[in-house]
């Protein structure tokens, strides 16, 4: 539990920091910045699903079936979607974050319609303290966006919408992956078998939104280029025999003579587009991200987890503000009340989830006598 949490938290607050930068000048780019994701993700787990017992590869025999996973990944792929479509809404980023803070409400309400699940008092307490901070510590570090004051009204409710179903669609699949887990198993090394098929039984569906992936990434490729420089030690006499006609271009890659101190060295600089870096940094944050989130699925559950998301999610924000300094016209009153209500939700829900099955126990005890 312990390692699952270290990943989502140092997983999970790095991707979003990445993927902050990323929106902030690329608004549209989200469905590259998915496809990229779910293609390392599927490198990773085909590392780790695959036997070499009898000298060649084979994949590691599933302890899933298929349809489960068919399911999931239906799921997870529309919610991936009408998330990115969202933004061509002229939905602002405040919302995003407001809208997936309610999932918590969204997964209770559902696991007591759908399964029957019955949820204390505490609970119910907890978990709606827990979204209200997190909808305060949002607005405290929103600002008014120029595209959403001029976005007509049609266009604003349609992009609502299409976060509400999203929303709907990740309680649903919380339930899904919930007794998935509980009908086949929750072994320990199962969430590496569910993170490969879900990522890459979902590849073929990025065909439909291909063209839009072409046009993003030809507008990163375009963009405003950066320089990477790394001095590496040479010998002098092969400084000499390279630099004897001055510095050598190829193409994205150039090589200098230099020195580090008074030791020859050679400079290779590389020149890219200046968001390549953090979309790296974003697609391997990801893959941390998600080993972490599904380590959680297989152990606790859908609700736990959503409430796990949301705090994590509060604590991207307030890296935002206060380490990388993104705090222009912050409300710090309005951001610390909404951190002590997510700390005072998370606590309770605990507390409360711990005491449910006691109280249970005791009616049940009582009922006999």
């Amino acid at each position: 539990m312990l390692t699952a949490l270290s990943l989502v938290f140092g997983g999970c607050c790095s991707n979003a920091i990445t993927l902050e930068q990323i929106t902030s000048e690329y608004p549209l780019s989200g469905s590259l910045i998915t496809l990229l994701q779910f293609i390392l993700v599927s490198l990773n787990g085909l590392l780790l699903n695959t036997n070499w017992r009898n000298g060649y590869p084979t994949l590691k025999p599933r302890r899933i079936p298929l349809t489960p996973y068919l399911v999931q990944v239906a799921l997870f792929y529309l919610i991936s979607l009408l998330n990115n479509i969202a933004f061509s809404y002229r939905v602002p980023m405040s919302v995003h974050i407001i809208f997936r803070s309610g999932g918590l409400v969204v997964s209770m309400l559902l696991g007591w319609i759908v399964v029957g699940k019955r949820y204390t008092f505490g609970q119910v307490v907890s978990v709606l303290l827990v979204t209200l901070g997190v909808f305060l510590t949002t607005l405290s570090a929103s600002t008014p966006s120029s595209s959403s004051t001029t976005a007509s009204v049609t266009t604003y409710i349609q992009g609502i919408a299409i976060l509400a179903l999203a929303l709907i669609l990740s309680g649903a699949l919380g339930l899904v992956q919930e007794n998935t887990y509980s009908r086949y198993g929750r072994a320990s090394d199962i969430w590496t078998e569910a993170m490969f098929y879900m990522h890459l039984l979902a590849l073929p569906l990025f065909i439909f939104v291909r063209k839009d992936i072409i046009h993003q990434f030809e507008a990163i490729s375009s963009g405003a280029r950066s320089t990477y420089a790394i001095p590496l030690p040479l010998p002098a006499r092969l400084a000499d025999n390279l630099f004897g006609s001055g510095s050598i271009n190829k193409g994205i890659i150039s090589l200098q003579p230099a020195s580090i101190g008074s030791t020859p060295a050679l400079l290779l600089a590389i020149t890219l587009p200046h968001t390549y870096v953090p979309l790296l940094l974003n697609t391997l944050t990801q893959v941390i991200c998600v080993a972490g989130v599904n380590r959680l699925t297989t152990s606790v559950s859908a609700l736990t987890v959503t409430l796990i998301l949301v705090v994590r999610k509060a604590t991207s924000l307030f890296i935002s503000v206060l380490w990388l300094s993104h705090g222009a016209g912050i409300d710090q009153r309005l951001m610390w009340t909404g951190a002590g209500m997510v700390l005072a939700g998370t606590v309770g829900y605990s507390v409360f989830t711990r005491r449910s099955p006691r109280l249970r126990d005791k009616h049940e005890k009582q009922k006999k006598e």
